[in-house]
């Protein structure tokens, strides 16, 4: 049964069995708990969840990785799922815009994807559940304010 709950869980419902790219998969597969949230919940209630699910993704990562040689593994997607709510947390007011919902899914990955700053240490220099962890969280805070500032600038656009 613990077996089942780690790998049911950092798989984010198996979505992380993706032959390919199941990061996107992943980070795709917090849309709709993004969406429940901000249809029945609050920004406090997001971030309370996302730090919900990153403890029990620092314990399911860790128990795969102590089960596998592979300190980063494919599979595991609860990562992207942190990462891709933090980055719509400060534009919680806006999620009723579809673009809005693009720019954040894009901006997230490219953060994830490219690995800059924090994110690439975290990747690079933390090989275990923390980094593994760590990495899109950070990724999902670069694009939060990176979606922040965009979304400001397009409001003031749109009053003028």
């Amino acid at each position: 049964m613990v077996k089942f709950l780690a790998y049911f869980s950092a798989t984010w419902f198996g979505l992380g069995f993706a032959p390919k790219a199941s990061g996107t998969f992943g980070s795709l597969g917090a849309l709709p708990l993004v969406w429940l949230l901000t249809r029945y919940g609050s920004p406090e209630a997001m971030l309370g969840w996302a730090a919900v699910l990153f403890f029990l993704g620092v314990w399911a990562t860790n128990y795969i990785i102590r089960r596998s040689s592979d300190k980063d593994p494919s599979q595991v997607v609860i990562d992207e799922v942190v990462g891709q709510m933090l980055a719509f947390i400060p534009v919680w007011h806006s999620l009723g815009d579809w673009r809005v919902w693009v720019c954040g899914f894009v901006l997230f990955r490219f953060f994830d994807i490219c690995k800059m700053g924090p994110v690439k240490f975290f990747d690079r220099r933390v090989h275990n559940a923390w980094g593994v962890m760590l990495d899109d969280v950070f990724a999902g805070i670069i694009a939060a304010i990176v979606l922040y500032l965009l979304n400001d600038y397009l409001d003031r656009k749109s009053v003028v």
